[in-house]
């Protein structure tokens, strides 16, 4: 029982604290460009690609 009144305490603190962090990047715009991310890997980039000599 005396386990019990450590831990929800701790608990409840972590949660808050990772609601806080949540809230914190919302605000700072990290979702903003959800899609972008994901598309990113399908562009081609010219400067990657490796000059062939003839």
């Amino acid at each position: 029982m005396n386990g019990l009144l450590v831990l929800i305490p701790i608990a409840l603190s972590l949660g808050l604290l990772g609601l806080g962090a949540f809230f914190w990047s919302l605000g700072r715009g990290q979702f903003d460009d959800m899609d972008g991310a994901a598309l990113r890997i399908l562009i081609d980039d010219e400067a990657d690609v490796p000059k062939v000599l003839p």
